[in-house]
């Protein structure tokens, strides 16, 4: 990913914690220089100062087999929103896009065991609905072993992690100020988010 040096997230934890508070992202690999893409919720652990990315596609999509073949790319990002010059001193500027990246890269590897299969399943129960772990409990075996069959977990081993946050830090403070005071009044949900990453980024 191109990243200006003022657009680096060079905090790793920064990084991580973003990750974990938007973790729907996209998993990218390639077969015949084609690339194929599939948009999953994802599970963040670090094992021994590891990052290690779970999660599972369904047994039907044939993204599964090249994941294990070559590193794989998997994309989070959020939120974004459209910058206008109107927010600049200058008359001599053009309009931009703010937004916040990550890129994990990775070898992945395919859980072919039933039971690290139900593991991921209920890692993703714990981490996105703990409310409904009881009714999971509950469900008779032959359900939840029919499901299991039915998807293809899988791990990411993390190679490489980038982060880029690009948020006006270029700009003058003022600039930067009226964007922050009208996003915090729009409609856009968007824009609301974007100006508080722009907020923690004052302090």
């Amino acid at each position: 990913m191109y990243i200006p040096k003022h657009n680096l997230i060079a905090d790793r934890e920064e990084i991580v914690s973003y990750i974990r508070t938007y973790p729907f992202g996209t998993i990218i690999s390639s077969k015949d220089n084609y690339p194929i893409a599939t948009h999953l919720p994802f599970v963040l652990s670090e094992i021994d100062g590891k990052i290690i990315i779970t999660s599972h596609f369904a047994k039907a999509n044939e993204q599964w087999r090249q994941i294990s073949d070559s590193d794989v790319l998997i994309i989070f990002s959020e939120h974004n929103a459209y910058i206008s010059p109107k927010f600049y001193d200058s008359k001599m500027e053009v309009p931009t896009w703010n937004y916040i990246a990550v890129h994990a890269y990775g070898k992945g590897k395919i859980l072919i065991d039933e039971n690290q299969a139900f593991e991921v399943l209920e890692k993703m129960i714990d981490r996105f609905d703990k409310e409904y772990k009881a009714q999971w409990d509950n469900l008779p075996s032959k359900f939840k072993n029919s499901l299991v069959k039915e998807i293809v977990a899988f791990e990411i081993a993390v190679t490489d992690i980038q982060g880029k946050k690009k948020i006006s830090q270029n700009k003058k403070r003022v600039e930067r100020s009226r964007i922050i005071s009208a996003f915090d009044v729009s409609e856009d949900s968007n824009e609301r988010e974007i100006g508080e990453f722009m907020k923690r980024n004052e302090k």
